[in-house]
């Protein structure tokens, strides 16, 4: 029995599909999710979410920040930003990540460069792994 999995951005629903797996970034960790899970709610971090489909490809996903749910099958991802590996700019994740690394090093406590940081290296990794 597959999950049916949702992933919506304020924007628009990024991706729907039904899944074997699908593993998220929580702010606890890294947690799957299969079919018959228990009930689960959590915060999900800057991270990639990967979506293993039925017919055996896998889905990545660049997520940062929101939240998680599963209940009876169905997995709704809720997240401030979502983007699919293909629509990720690569270029645009390299300047993004030599401007955080650049203002971090003229500030190793700024928490919005570090921030920016993670989610460029994100862009990057799940763009990567297309």
């Amino acid at each position: 029995m597959p999950i049916a999995v949702e992933l919506v951005s304020p924007e628009r629903v990024v991706f729907e599909a039904d899944a074997d797996v699908v593993i998220v970034r929580t702010t606890d960790g890294e947690i799957g999710f299969q079919a018959g899970h228990v009930p689960f709610v959590g915060v999900l971090a800057v991270g990639e979410v990967r979506v293993k489909l039925t017919d055996g490809s896998t889905v990545h996903i660049a997520v940062h920040r929101g939240f998680v749910e599963i209940a009876d099958n169905q997995c709704a991802i809720l997240s401030d930003v979502a983007e699919l590996a293909s629509d990720i700019d690569v270029a645009r994740a390299q300047t993004a990540k030599a401007t955080a690394e650049q203002a971090l090093s003229a500030d190793s406590d700024d928490a919005d460069a570090a921030y920016d940081l993670r989610k460029a290296n994100t862009r990057i990794l799940v763009a990567g792994s297309a």
